[in-house]
């Protein structure tokens, strides 16, 4: 299967380059994930076709205001660090730019000396192992000093960090944030608790792989990112439950379920679990644990818009695609999203 295999054509201003005012007030496409018929509605409506005794499972990461801009210590000189994984306490992999000549024991400072850096290695990919120094909780310097890692493809500034964080984020380290998950409010989990339909938690902390183009031309070539996750005992019992009981796993997110997936590779029911995973899911790859998907709409040929496929089949999805883009949805991190399911007549 090639990389081809996956490409669509997508207007610029489809783009979308901020969120909207209301969350869930997105446009949402449902599409049967057996026969490809699609329906068009609005997020709000999500509650009027999930069923008491199903479960959603979130992911609860929580993005860090990652991008950094500080001056070479001893040259002055302008530098943007990016953080990418915690290695230690204070000791983080970072990309650097322009980084090609900061060599171990380069120096850099951000704020007004609030935070300090220095290089201890070159590591994989020209990343740089960085320690950092500062006075207080590195959380909340990083919060007055950050800002938020907004993909390539968003040009225009985000005024509040918080819309690209889920209302439920609780745990941080995420370069990106579980966008599937953007378009939930307070005030609609608690419908759905309501309403007798469960909620579950796992944490997929989202790295910067996730935009990483795939240039293989055969996808199985193609080599995942490595994401940390944790699946609590709770929520592998509340799956495992559901499961016992008939009813749907819907996952919010392709990062909801590659945590799942990998949890349950080996089958059910589900045991706890936590570590690195590099799934790579794609057509022709059997999904063990979830019945539904809530996503938003992804990149050509990205590894993303192949795992969709792979719940609902190549041709359905990129005619989906194609349907999404003659009725102007949004597109990507801000935009709109799809509910992957089974159409009830």
């Amino acid at each position: 299967m090639n990389r081809s295999d996956f490409y669509y054509e997508l207007p610029q201003e489809l783009i979308a380059q901020e969120p909207l005012e209301r969350r869930d007030a997105s446009r949402l496409m449902v599409l049967d994930k057996h026969s490809g018929k699609t329906e068009h509605r609005h997020f709000y409506d999500i509650i009027d076709m999930i069923e008491p005794g199903d479960t959603l499972i979130l992911n609860d990461t929580k993005v860090l205001p990652a991008r950094l801009y500080g001056t070479k210590e001893d040259t002055g000189g302008a530098i943007e660090f990016l953080l990418l994984n915690k290695h230690s306490l204070d000791t983080w992999e970072v990309i650097l730019r322009p980084g090609r000549r900061a060599k171990p024991g380069a120096r850099f400072v951000f704020g007004n000396g609030e935070l300090k850096a220095e290089i201890l290695e070159v590591i994989n990919d020209g990343n740089r192992l960085v320690r950092f120094e500062y006075e207080g909780i590195f959380e909340n310097v990083l919060d007055k000093l950050g800002e938020m890692p907004l993909p390539p493809y968003i040009t225009k500034k985000l005024e509040d960090k918080d819309r690209y964080q889920t209302v439920y984020a609780k745990h941080t380290g995420s370069a990106a944030a579980p966008t599937a998950g953007l378009h939930f409010t307070p005030e609609l989990l608690e419908k759905i608790k309501a309403k007798g339909i469960n909620i579950g938690y796992v944490t997929l902390h989202v790295g910067l792989g996730t935009f990483r183009p795939v240039k293989a031309d055969e996808i199985t070539d193609h080599k995942m990112h490595s994401e940390y996750y944790v699946l609590p005992p709770e929520t592998a019992e509340l799956i495992n439950k559901t499961k016992a009981a008939g009813k749907r796993v819907i996952a919010v997110g392709t990062t909801a379920t590659r945590t799942l997936e990998t949890a349950g590779f080996n089958g059910l029911p589900l045991k706890p679990s936590s570590g690195w995973t590099d799934i790579f899911i794609y057509p022709g790859k059997e999904l063990h644990v979830i019945d539904s998907l809530i996503t938003n709409f992804h990149l050509p040929e990205s590894t993303l818009i192949m795992l969709v496929s792979a719940m609902a089949g190549r041709e359905n999805v990129l005619n989906a695609y194609k349907e999404a883009v003659k009725e102007k949805y949004r597109f990507f991190s801000f935009g709109d999203a799809m509910f992957i399911t089974d159409i009830k007549e």
